[in-house]
């Protein structure tokens, strides 16, 4: 089986086309790579061809480079890396030159690139190297470079020849936000040169290639002359791109990210030097960033990990259970988010609250979110009457009749859920899932007839820009009901963990921890501004002061009134409850009051740390390091990691990493808790562990599962990769 095919036409033109077997989208492999080079030395040694078309047969061009062949390149070390890279450099490297003399730049065979849908990756490095680049006006693609997102850059040209081709700063979105742009976008940015109906593409590419000129093929920068456009570093212009750059990168990833210091250092030092040199620097950065074990661990988590679990890795057998129709109960934040999410998806929704205003209201959200869709001209109008043309809704129960799936989003009360419960259960029999952040699901499971068909289901806020949706097993669930909530969390595009049941589930469980220590420091006299720079530092997108802002600091109060009812004197937590009370009292209740440990202006703005804290939790003359208010933050989250996999709460570290990233943001350049664990070391873990409960008290004890991996020198990817627990 082959990745590309190969034909000539009567006029002379080769066209090499992709079409991966067994994909959906063409993905490089470094076969694919041997496959091409040789069908580029057929096409350039073959007099009868007079250039060449490189396309797609599927509706995409490429998604990129199979990253599992990225994640296992380290295996040949650094040098069997720099030597993979340098041979593809090669390749795309006879591909820009085409054959020409190297000396006159004459001769060459012209090679367009003709881009049905989406190109990523490799899929826009490799129409980088080709003399043109032609798009289908095809708006769901998507084009660019967003190799940053995974812990890696652009290292098989792509970083080189777009900042030769843009300049420093306007590849910058590109490279070090990994930007994804329409066609057209993609066209006004200088990403490609043409943008032609879809059915014109094919005829366009042929008509370039039979009318380029010699001077066509040559890039710029081989040309004689060239100067890089917004000047290299050493241009008056270029020194204020490069210092802004730099600034820039610091100022968005704190330092914590070694790839987007990598690629800027790429840049600069490539900027300095002739192209082919600059391609070799290029390789070596690259190889630097494949060897760290941050990389490593986000390409592990971010895309293996990730795209396992949302093709159902954990998932029980039980026949399709795709969602057709599903009744939505409550109409306020969440329930209105879980029903647009669903429509969207192209899913009936029943939308039911107390109220007919309540129900109206909650689809009055999507409607507003499709509105803004509309604005950004990512929707079209039909679109949006389509989708919500999807809810009806109403307070009549009947109306859930035909739903195979039931989300109840009501209030966080056990009664309040126990009543809708009841209520639905008399009018159908589908699998019920109750949407909770914090109560237990065998406990609510009480109020179901059919506890067999009874799951917690907990997605973030805002339900259509958070990808995690948390999916919890009562002790009772059955499989069916499993398999159900992961196929309605696939038809959505989410990313779904499997837990089974406790309190707090798995996710809140270590973000409660995170907020109060950063409370509990600021009680013990830690300056506020240190705990949240702290935290920033280490990879953390809020701070603890921030983030309890941001969920709400009454919400805060109320998870602790209950939690220390459930708990009673085994509660922990009263020194934090003392500020998160009095912010309370002072009716500082987080951003949505525009008053809470930041202080706020009238749009909602955050300005700086509200003074007033100062004023009631003075900060002492002598502050801890910052590596000491890192550790803190990091095994307050950590550990609760470890307890939940050591009590079989979370079955599976993958979904514990993965979670933990797309959950509650946790440091994404350590790949997740169980990852930062590994790179860190059990042994070292637990002397840290020693150091902080022993000045801070039992809450930092290592649990006894990382006390024995320590003992026996063992890693958690190297214990429990492919391993369930407690499941």
């Amino acid at each position: 089986m082959t990745d590309f095919a190969y034909d000539i036409d009567a006029d002379g033109v080769a066209t090499i086309t992709w079409d991966t077997p067994g994909r959906s989208m063409n993905v490089m492999s470094q076969a694919g790579f041997v496959e091409l080079d040789g069908l580029i030395d057929r096409a350039l040694g073959d007099g009868a061809v007079k250039g060449v078309i490189l396309t797609s047969g599927k509706k995409d061009f490429a998604g990129g480079m199979d990253l599992n062949v990225i994640a296992r390149m380290k295996e040949g070390g650094a040098g069997g890396i720099f030597a993979d890279v340098m041979a593809t450099h090669g390749i795309l490297r006879k591909i820009e030159r085409a054959g020409m003399d190297p000396k006159t730049l004459k001769g060459g065979k012209p090679i367009v690139a003709a881009l049905p849908g989406t190109a990523l990756g490799i899929g826009l490095e490799i129409p980088l190297a080709c003399h043109r680049i032609i798009a289908a006006d095809n708006p769901k693609a998507r084009i660019g470079l967003p190799e940053i997102m995974v812990g890696i850059f652009p290292g098989m040209g792509g970083t080189t020849r777009l900042v030769r081709k843009m300049g420093a700063m306007m590849a910058a979105p590109f490279l070090l936000e990994g930007k994804l742009s329409d066609p057209k976008a993609a066209k006004a940015g200088g990403l490609v040169d043409e943008v032609v109906p879809p059915e014109n593409l094919l005829m366009r590419a042929k008509e370039w290639v039979l009318a380029a000129t010699e001077a066509d093929l040559v890039k710029p920068w081989d040309a004689k002359g060239y100067k890089m456009p917004g000047g290299t570093p050493y241009h008056p212009a270029g020194f204020m791109t490069f210092v802004g750059a730099a600034a820039m990168v610091h100022g968005k990833t704190f330092g914590v990210y070694p790839a987007a210091r990598a690629l800027l250092s790429a840049v600069y030092e490539g900027a300095l030097v002739p192209f082919d040199t600059a391609l070799k620097i290029e390789a070596r950065w690259f190889t630097l960033i494949l060897m760290n074990p941050s990389s490593a661990a986000m390409i592990r988590s971010l895309f293996v990990s990730k795209e396992a679990l949302e093709k159902g890795a954990n998932r029980p057998k039980a026949g399709d259970q795709s969602v057709r129709k599903v009744g939505v109960m409550g109409a306020g934040m969440m329930g209105a988010g879980v029903a647009y999410v669903s429509a969207n998806a192209g899913i009936e929704v029943v939308l039911i609250d107390a109220s007919q205003d309540a129900a109206d209201r909650g689809r009055a959200h999507s409607e507003a979110l499709l509105d803004k869709g509309i604005q950004r001209r990512k929707v079209t109008p039909e679109k949006k009457a389509d989708v919500l043309g999807r809810i009806t809704a109403t307070t009549d129960y009947a109306a859930l009749s035909g739903c195979d799936l039931i989300v109840e989003a009501v209030f966080e009360d056990p009664k309040v859920k126990a009543d809708v419960t009841a209520r639905v259960e008399a009018v159908t029999d589908c699998i019920y899932a109750t949407n909770t952040s914090t109560l237990p699901i065998t406990g609510l499971a009480r109020a179901s007839k059919r506890p067999a068909q009874f799951i917690g289901i907990h997605f973030f806020s805002p339900v259509d820009k958070m990808n995690l949706v948390e999916i919890i097993r009562g002790k009772a669930t059955g499989d069916v009901a499993v398999a159900k909530a992961l196929d309605f969390v696939h038809q959505l595009r989410k990313t779904p963990i499997v837990v089974n049941d406790a309190r707090f589930f798995y996710a809140n469980r270590c973000i409660i921890p995170y907020i109060n220590e950063g409370i509990r420091m600021v009680a013990e006299g830690v300056g506020p501004a240190l705990v949240e720079n702290a935290a920033k530092l280490v990879g953390m997108p809020l701070g603890p002061l921030q983030l309890v802002d941001e969920t709400s600091i009454d919400l805060g109060v109320k998870i602790a009134m209950a939690t220390k009812a459930a708990m009673g004197n085994d509660y922990p937590d009263d020194d934090v409850d003392r500020v998160l009370f009095w912010m309370a009292d002072q009716k500082r209740l987080g951003r949505k009051a525009k008053a809470g440990f930041y202080s706020y202006d009238e749009k909602g703005e955050r300005l700086g740390l509200w003074e007033g804290l100062a004023h009631r939790y003075p900060a002492d003359k002598m502050q801890p390091s910052l590596t000491d208010v890192q550790h803190r933050l990091l095994f307050a989250q950590v550990l609760e990691a470890v307890r939940a996999l050591e009590e079989g709460v979370l079955t599976d570290i993958r979904e514990g990493d993965v979670g933990a990233i797309l959950g509650w943001g946790f440091a994404p350049w350590s790949g997740g808790p169980f990852s930062w664990l590994d790179m860190l070391g059990a042994a070292r873990a637990v002397e840290v562990c020693r150091g902080l409960s022993a000045q801070f008290g039992p809450r930092f004890h290592a649990p006894a599962l990382l006390r024995e991996m320590a003992t026996k020198g063992e890693t958690f990817y190297g214990r429990f990769a492919g391993e369930k627990r407690g499941a």
